[in-house]
């Protein structure tokens, strides 16, 4: 009988076969980490996680000891065992294991030798090998479009931006430089809290009291965007997982959570009742949501493009087939949210998309349609003139602020009604 593999390597293997056999991202297989240990999961999701990143890499190293591409599952195994190998893994642990993972499945028993062989080989020189390769590159899918639209130097700079990964980015639910020094973490132009070397995150000073929440530092911009929202009626349209809703609670507003997911909804919930903040949570579809707002955030569903510094996994699911599908709904919900601001009312309209068809497009287009609706500039503290796009909106991108860990992909619009 084969010995049981590390839980956290096995699980990290189902991950990557769900991604790349069934293009589902990493966040939709929380199935697969059920009986895990806190610490195995989040060993798994790590794993997993940094595969994916690096993938390009493992690929070439394995291309040139293997005579055929063998199944997604035994080309996971090695992945995942190249992947450790290259940055200081234990190298009998690392082979072992990884052809224990091989022999307890069904498919893969008889490629035992094979990851045995192949992994043997990369404990060699597979570190300096995989430090010498290229930055990995997006998928062409989406490499093409992104290189039309911001030239070739921009994309590369991003994919560097996405190799390096993410820092943990804090807000703070009220003074962020007394939380700064409360975490030991640096504050951002903009006024996030940036923290470079994090361990569980619920350990942090002022979780349990409600202090802060995670959202990247760009996620962070558009309810601030809104301006002084203290009193007003807001909407926030595509609420989960709150962050934003907590943002406009905390300034004063009297905020409608809506989402579609009733589920993710619950998530929302949670991070208000952990901060002390209050929102009137509203189930159901955005487009059929009825009312009258002073502001609405429309944070709008869309390719998700900007975030693959954390999810590199994105650009390997099926998210590409369906971006024509999102373009139309972002309209659709864009042309429904103006109908429900009241005159003389405030709209942020956002995407954490690298594609222009999901941003600034979308607001020429608006445009053209509405002849009650103006951009308006963007004042927020800290943000570069240069951010700043042809029709008014903001247009981030991974690339900007690299001396200090970079930030999501985003664009957003202010507008005016009337």
């Amino acid at each position: 009988m084969p010995q049981q593999p590390s839980p956290a390597r096995k699980a990290a293997v189902d991950l990557l076969d769900q991604v790349l056999d069934d293009g589902r991202p990493l966040s939709e297989n929380i199935a697969i980490m059920e009986g895990l240990s806190p610490a195995d999961r989040a060993a798994a999701q790590r794993l997993a996680t940094e595969v994916m990143r690096g993938m390009e890499r493992a690929d070439r190293l394995l291309q040139h000891h293997l005579r055929k591409k063998p199944t997604t599952r035994v080309m996971n195994i090695l992945r995942l065992g190249t992947y450790e190998l290259c940055h200081g893994g234990a190298a009998h642990g690392v082979v072992s294991d990884c052809v224990n993972v091989a022999a307890v499945g069904q498919h893969t028993q008889g490629a035992k030798g094979l990851v045995n062989a192949v992994l043997r080989k990369m404990t060699v020189d597979g570190e300096e090998a995989w430090n010498k390769l290229r930055v990995p590159r997006l998928p062409k899918w989406l490499r093409g479009p992104l290189v039309e639209a911001w030239g070739s130097e921009t994309v590369t700079a991003m994919e560097a931006a996405h190799f390096k990964g993410a820092p943990l980015d804090l807000t703070a639910k009220g003074d962020a430089e007394a939380l700064a020094k409360q975490v030991d973490g640096t504050l951002l132009p903009t006024g996030s809290v940036r923290l470079h070397e994090v361990g569980q995150v619920s350990a942090l000073p002022g979780y349990e009291t409600g202090d802060w929440w995670v959202q990247d530092a760009a996620a962070a911009l558009p309810a601030k965007l809104l301006g002084d929202v203290a009193g007003k009626s807001v909407l926030d349209m595509c609420a989960a997982p709150g962050g934003k809703t907590m943002q406009l609670a905390a300034a004063g507003a009297d905020v409608t959570a809506l989402d579609l997911s009733a589920q993710r909804l619950k998530r929302v919930r949670e991070n208000l009742k952990r901060t002390d903040l209050s929102a009137d949570m509203v189930p159901g579809d955005a487009l059929e949501h009825e009312g009258s707002y002073d502001a609405i955030l429309l944070d709008a569903p869309c390719s998700a493009t900007g975030t693959i510094r954390r999810h590199p996994d994105l650009p390997h699911s099926h998210v590409g087939e369906r971006i024509a599908e999102l373009i139309g709904l972002q309209e659709a919900m864009l042309d429904h949210a103006w109908s429900l601001l009241k005159p003389g009312g405030r709209l942020v309209f956002a995407t954490c998309s690298l594609i222009p068809d999901e941003g600034e497009c979308q607001i020429e287009e608006a445009l053209s349609r509405h002849d009650d609706m103006s951009v308006l500039k963007p004042e927020i503290e800290g943000i570069d003139e240069s951010w700043l796009s042809e029709e008014g909106g903001l247009r981030l991108r991974p690339d900007f602020w690299p001396e200090i860990g970079g930030l999501d992909g985003f664009y957003m619009a202010l507008l005016q009604k009337g």
